[in-house]
């Protein structure tokens, strides 16, 4: 007996059959645009080898002026057909299915030729579009079916009508951005033309016998959106045009709400699948923060949808559906939805990865093999440097000692997973715990290694990470003022007025752990809605609120200080670091920047402004906690460099940046493939 017989059942589409209910939801990597289609083809066969049933590709352009980007790949020529043909072969052999997306951006196309219902520029784009005309509708569905005419030439086994996030279709169903009085404007019959008659000719294109999904935004977020009777309708429409599948699309990618960062609850939005349920006949797709067989599976179970799309977690481990069937789930590397690696390098222009998982989107470059002939390998420092290390280099078939004078494995993760909203780390270190256990590393743990614990070893590895930056602050010594990691390990109580010193991440994290007391709400889903002003689309247009957020009082008064006279956050996470300054600003924090720290006394934290030390002034404060920046723990590095031993020196203990576990991982990753 399986311990998902939901997740594990196949579905049955009439002329094909998906072999479980797992859908990989597409993902913008950027490996499309390499034109190395090997890589993109090794990238999606090793998902379907993972046991995936039906994978969707990145956004594919129908045209110039639909693709997201200048250059971003698209489905137009012969050419085309033959590239992505090495794709399907592949996936086909590994014995998977998978269909392409056809991504008409409208007015989120990145480019001064985007085209949309209506000439109203997108506030994340700063190109205002060119209204269209009949003719230009007429050519924006004749490529769609085009491009889905080719994929299915290419072997796709379908394709997906994106027509949600906010992209093309979706800005014409809404008043938000349709303000049309011919027959593609107006009422809202009039509004959904065009998505329908997208869905009709694409099936009339391609025949009976290829699976057209579309994505269907089933709350909008954003002002002017959808209602659920109208999404109802819409989907009544799709599926009598031809639809096999409908796949829950989440927002709009200008939405002021988090609807996929991990302090989002998990499976937050399986609702709002829900109440389509039972109101159309075809299988529908519930997406959004699902991100272990467990909450899949309970998903299936309580009737949210017939599938689940999960995109990021088949970054995170490729092989997660067959290890849920293997009855292996604690070996599922965790998708801890950091956006880091993933959303953060494709907004960024950079290829996707991933923070656990490396290998991602590199299976061909970063290569795992065992070793010519193992080696002895000591490791010193058990955080995401060190253990990432340590796993790769036992997959190679070294016996590895892993060091650590800490009592438990994890580093500074230990400390990340007692910040509010960011709970998913737990499941990292707990995976991390499982992974060591069956890799056969040998533990020596609450030891601080010293030099001569190191000789006799093939290799040393030291991971020993940061320590706090001091920032020399006259009256830093009194015992109202504390580290960070005395905080977050909760070794001091902390005051009712605390004054944070550094506005980087980790004193964001520190500020974000002192206002919450009592439950998180990435925990609790209905307070969570009403913290970000989230309610149900049948009761309220687009699923806004009519109050706006409703955050719980803070539990404490923060002031958040910063020597740099420039935003707060302004280098936090590309796609994350605007809810972390909405987070805070909604507790009332109090942002303070361009200062110098003058002193501490009984009254509280003295600063000056600028250069000049100018407006000499107090910020009261019962706790003072110093975020101010971390050097790199070199002390064994340096005592082995004296010795003549020679060592690797990664993470932290080689650069000190924010407590970055991104390129820590990848370091020990790449290191220990080397090795």
């Amino acid at each position: 007996m399986t311990a998902y017989p939901n997740l594990l059942a196949p579905l049955d589409l009439g002329f094909t059959t998906l072999k479980n209910r797992v859908l990989m939801g597409s993902m913008h990597t950027g490996l499309e645009e390499t034109r190395d289609w090997n890589r993109v083809a090794e990238f999606y066969a090793e998902r379907a080898r993972g046991g995936v049933a039906l994978m969707v590709t990145g956004g594919i352009g129908p045209n110039l002026e639909g693709s997201v980007l200048p250059g971003a790949a698209m489905m137009t020529t012969e050419e085309d057909v033959k590239n992505h043909s090495i794709v399907t072969d592949r996936v086909h052999t590994a014995g998977g299915k998978i269909a392409m997306q056809i991504l008409h951006a409208g007015r989120y196309a990145y480019g001064p030729k985007c085209v949309a219902p209506s000439a109203i520029k997108s506030p994340i784009s700063p190109f205002p579009p060119t209204e269209l005309d009949e003719d230009g509708i007429e050519k924006q569905i004749s490529d769609i079916v085009n491009a889905a005419r080719l994929a299915k030439e290419a072997g796709y086994d379908g394709v997906e009508i994106m027509g949600s996030e906010g992209y093309f279709l979706n800005q014409f169903l809404v008043t938000h951005t349709n303000k049309r009085t011919d027959r593609w404007g107006g009422s809202y019959e009039n509004r959904m033309r065009l998505p329908i008659e997208v869905v009709r000719r694409t099936r009339e294109a391609v025949g009976s016998d290829f699976i057209i999904i579309y994505r269907l935004s089933m709350i909008d977020l954003v002002p002017d959106g959808s209602t659920h009777d109208e999404v109802v309708q819409l989907a009544q429409k799709i599926e009598q045009a031809g639809a096999t599948i409908i796949n829950t699309g989440i927002g709009w990618h200008e939405a002021r709400i988090p609807t996929i960062a991990t302090s989002v609850p998990r499976a937050a939005f399986a609702w709002v699948t829900k109440k389509l349920m039972g109101k159309v006949s075809i299988p529908v797709v519930t997406s959004n923060r699902i991100n272990t067989p467990e909450v899949a599976e309970d998903v299936l179970a309580t009737g949210c949808a017939d599938m689940v799309s999960m995109a990021r977690p088949l970054l995170a481990d490729a092989h997660f559906v067959s290890k849920a069937e293997a009855g292996q789930a604690s070996h599922i590397a965790p998708c801890i939805a950091c956006n880091q690696a993933c959303l953060d390098h494709t907004f960024g222009g950079k290829l996707t990865s991933c923070l656990v998982n490396p290998q991602a989107c590199h299976e061909t470059e970063l290569v795992i093999e065992k070793a010519a002939t193992p080696k002895t390998v000591a490791i010193v420092g058990a955080g995401p440097a060190g253990l990432s290390t340590a796993l790769t280099a036992a997959q190679r078939g070294h016996k590895v000692t892993l060091f650590d004078k800490a009592d438990e494995i994890g580093g500074q993760l230990n400390m990340a997973k007692q910040v509010p909203g960011k709970e998913e780390f737990w499941g990292l270190v707990d995976w991390y715990r499982a992974m060591v256990a069956d890799a056969g590393i040998s533990l020596e743990l609450g030891r601080e290694a010293q030099a001569e614990d190191l000789t006799g070893f093939d290799e040393v590895v030291i991971a020993t990470g940061v320590i706090p930056r001091d920032p020399g602050i006259p009256g830093q010594d009194r015992d109202n003022v504390l580290s960070y990691i005395d905080v977050l390990r909760g070794k001091a109580p902390v005051g009712e007025h605390v004054a944070v010193i550094g506005a980087g991440g980790i004193g964001f994290d520190v500020s974000e752990y002192l206002l919450h007391e009592g439950t998180s709400p990435t925990t609790d889903l209905p307070l969570w809605m009403k913290e970000w002003g989230v309610t149900d689309p049948a009761e309220h247009r687009s699923g806004l609120a009519p109050e706006g957020p409703q955050p719980e009082a803070p539990a404490r008064h923060v002031t958040l200080l910063q020597r740099k006279a420039e935003r707060h956050g302004k280098r936090l996470g590309k796609t994350t670091g605007w809810i972390h300054r909405a987070a805070l600003k909604m507790k009332e924090v109090e942002f303070v920047g361009g200062v110098n720290y003058e002193r501490i006394d009984d009254a509280g934290l003295y600063v000056s402004f600028g250069e000049a030390r100018e407006n000499p002034t107090v910020i009261p404060a019962d706790t003072i906690v110093l975020c101010a920046g971390q050097l790199s723990e070199r002390t064994l590095a340096d005592a082995l460099a004296a010795k003549g031993i020679t060592a690797h020196v990664i993470g932290g203990a080689d650069v000190a940046a924010e407590l970055d576990a991104k390129r820590a991982i990848n370091q020990g990753t790449r290191l220990a493939a080397t090795l």
